[in-house]
């Protein structure tokens, strides 16, 4: 069995019905609330990598204020968008689903879906 964790925002609406989801189906997982737990080195890299992200961009919320205020550009490299979302961690895209090897991010649902084989 997979040791999943789940990188959660509780405001946040399709979060919350992600782990309504992941709940319901007795999926086992470790939550990790990132606006409140700092991120840990290199566990950025490696959701990019979890998530078969060629730039780091597409993990990233571009239209939170924080985008323009940290600098960042659609064209930003990976090591500026990384150390952006280490500093702002609203930035990142949520919910996100790892099981350490592959990620998904929960927009839409089904990409959870697909992680966990349901």
């Amino acid at each position: 069995m997979a040791n999943y964790v789940y990188y959660h925002n509780p405001r946040c609406t399709k979060s919350r019905q992600g782990l309504a989801f992941l709940t319901e189906n007795n999926i086992q997982v470790d939550i990790k609330e990132y606006l409140r737990v700092p991120f840990e080195t290199n566990e950025i890299s490696n959701l990019l990598q979890a998530l078969g992200f060629q730039s780091a961009i597409n993990m990233v919320r571009i239209k939170e204020s924080e985008f323009t205020e940290s600098g960042l550009t659609k064209t930003s490299s990976n090591s500026d968008i990384i150390n952006a979302i280490t500093l702002f961690p609203k930035l990142l895209e949520r919910p996100i689903l790892t099981n350490g090897e592959h990620a998904a991010i929960g927009r839409p649902l089904e990409n959870i879906q697909k992680l966990v084989g349901l």
